[in-house]
């Protein structure tokens, strides 16, 4: 039973492993984040995606991805009623709509998880 204002889930072994593993290996850098306990750990990785989502949904209905392949996002601009492509030049994202390597297109791919896949298969940093 939980402490008074706390609740409890439950993971399969498999998913509760892969997380401790991953605190075990982080937690000196976790530590200097005021993270101090494997609890404290899934709260603070629970609360990024959380905040990862809401910043995702500002744009999802605006925009949709079609398909991420080696150097090509394809998206699809709601708003403009537009196939939108974003293709990696010098390993750096350029989106051929607007011409330009900053732009919401652009920001809305680096929310997208398959494009973080691309990137490391590239070598090429995400930005932080």
């Amino acid at each position: 039973m939980p402490k008074d204002g706390f609740k409890s889930i439950t993971v399969s072994e498999t998913v509760y492993n892969r997380f401790y593993d991953l605190y075990k290996e982080n937690k000196i850098n976790l530590t200097m984040k005021g993270v101090n306990s494997f609890s404290g750990y899934i709260t603070y990785m629970l609360e990024d995606v959380m905040q990862k989502n809401n910043e995702m949904s500002r744009y999802f209905p605006k925009l949709e991805k079609i398909s991420a392949d080696d150097d090509r996002i394809v998206l699809k601009d709601n708003i403009k009623n537009r196939i939108i492509e974003v293709v990696f030049r010098n390993n750096e994202p350029y989106c051929l709509f607007c011409d330009n390597k900053n732009c919401f297109h652009i920001g809305f791919v680096f929310s997208l998880p398959d494009v973080y896949k691309v990137l490391d298969t590239k070598g090429i940093k995400s930005p932080k």
